[in-house]
């Protein structure tokens, strides 16, 4: 098995780099598809898909499932799943904080992880066993840790905005967690979140959001450089989670236990 992860992580490099080129030639392209409010595609987000999903396809035999066009279902059997282009809107605004994420899944579970950011010159790769490689050298496993010393990775929010995790609850999350580590970086790039988690560069990322093309890649990253995956409250990560909680050991506690903190502080103040 890890001859084939091997090979496949190849094939999937080599595949990324083909395209890098189009991906920095293509920044500051405009919306083209609008899928909600402040989330839309733009058409080299449509071009890459494409490209990428019929190589991939071609050369590996392994179906795509991409955040333009779908693809076959991810809980179980084996499939690519690719984000074109991860922080869009920081790409279409010419800001580099922004790249392609691609990771093998295999009956819902993530086994290679790939996040290339062109416009940094930055390459991170892994297999599930590791290590993880930046630029194609290895980095050491992620030590244990204490959140009053690492900057963490925090996703973006409305306060005024619902859904599955509230706009609010985001809010007293992040000032709780401001008092915790006065190191709170908020990129827009889930995928630069979860590879600077796996890289050492953040104690750990908070992230809200459940789509498996942009949480998948880094997931396998982060568990391959010995750092802890749950959901926000604690339960092991899946593909069909809604949220994200990756940090290095020691500081993924720390990070859980401030989470309970809120959600039971939140609790009592709705039950007064």
């Amino acid at each position: 098995m890890a001859a084939e992860l091997a090979e496949l992580l190849a094939i999937a490099s080599d595949e990324l780099n083909a395209v890098a080129s189009r991906f920095v030639e293509g920044v500051g392209a405009p919306s083209a598809v609008v899928k909600g409010r402040n989330d839309f595609a733009t058409a080299l987000d449509l071009e890459l898909e494409r490209t990428l999903s019929q190589r991939l396809a071609e050369r590996t035999g392994i179906p795509v499932h991409g955040e333009e066009f779908g693809g076959p279902q991810l809980t179980s059997g084996t499939a690519w799943v690719l984000d074109p282009i991860d922080g869009t809107f920081n790409y279409s605004s010419g800001h580099p904080l922004s790249g392609m994420l691609l990771a093998l899944v295999r009956d819902g579970v993530p086994v290679i992880g790939l996040t290339w950011l062109p416009l940094l010159g930055q390459r991170y790769a892994a297999t599930v066993d590791g290590p993880v490689l930046l630029n194609g050298q290895p980095l050491p496993k992620l030590e244990r840790g204490k959140l009053s010393d690492a900057m963490i990775g925090f996703g973006s929010f409305n306060i005024d905005g619902a859904g599955r995790i509230p706009g609010i609850f985001r809010f007293n999350l992040l000032g709780t967690l401001s008092t915790l580590s006065g190191r709170v970086r908020m990129h827009g790039s889930t995928g630069i979140d979860l590879a600077y988690t796996a890289s050492g560069i953040l104690g750990g990322a908070v992230v809200f959001g459940h789509h498996p093309w942009d949480n998948a890649a880094g997931v396998a990253m982060v568990r391959a450089a010995g750092g802890v995956v749950t959901d926000l409250l604690g339960r092991d990560w899946t593909i069909e989670s809604g949220s994200v909680l990756a940090a290095a050991p020691g500081v993924h506690e720390e990070l859980l236990d401030m989470i309970g903190e809120t959600v039971d502080r939140v609790r009592g103040e709705v039950e007064q």
